[in-house]
């Protein structure tokens, strides 16, 4: 089990290209060199914290990863209104120390390692999603997964921030697509998973 605690935790947040999602940013690691996202209270098992922040009404997602979380939240409610609580809250559970992911209860994540049976192909789409791709929309506190590459199509997971922006097709489309067009000939089309 993955816990914090015991030391003064600081919050701060930032706004995310996504109006409808804020990063949370904490002053410690939550869930080093991994992320995880869970779009309903079902799917936020393996996350004590994520389980509880679905407990307040206006969460509509949840997005973990280093030291941040990014919370999504449902249209009808301001950020202003409800940040300080969420800040509250995350504090105080960090501080007793409380799990943030419990790695038994997790099921296996779609795999973006680069894998020595991966085609040569696969291996350059990884590569550029590793190096290039991820930290910049880490940034804004979303995450890009590789799904699977067949035929030229390139299947991405767009997790967090990503996860419904509405600039998020024009980055997948101008961004990644037209970098792996000129990097990686062979990818002809690049897709998000459906949701």
């Amino acid at each position: 089990m993955i816990k914090t605690g015991n030391s003064t935790v600081s919050i701060y947040t930032e706004t995310t290209p996504n109006p409808e999602t804020m990063k949370f940013v904490v002053n410690r690691l939550l869930y080093p060199g991994k992320s995880i996202e869970f779009t309903d209270e079902a799917s936020a098992r393996p996350s004590p914290l994520a389980t509880e922040l679905f407990s307040f009404p206006f969460v509509r997602g949840v997005f973990i990863m280093s030291n941040f979380v990014t919370l999504t939240k449902v249209p009808d409610v301001q950020w202003e209104d409800v940040i300080p609580t969420l800040k509250a809250f995350l504090k105080s559970y960090l501080e007793e120390g409380r799990p943030v992911i419990n790695e038994e209860e997790l099921e296996k994540q779609a795999d973006t390692a680069i894998a020595d049976d991966d085609p040569e192909v696969v291996k350059k789409i990884k590569e550029l999603l590793e190096n290039y791709v991820k930290p910049a929309v880490e940034m804004d506190g979303g995450a890009i997964q590789f799904k699977h590459y067949e035929k030229g199509k390139l299947t991405l997971i767009l997790q967090g921030a990503c996860s419904g922006c509405p600039s998020s097709m024009i980055t997948l489309k101008a961004g990644i697509e037209g970098m792996m067009k000129r990097l990686v000939p062979e990818v002809k089309e690049v897709v998000a998973e459906p949701r």
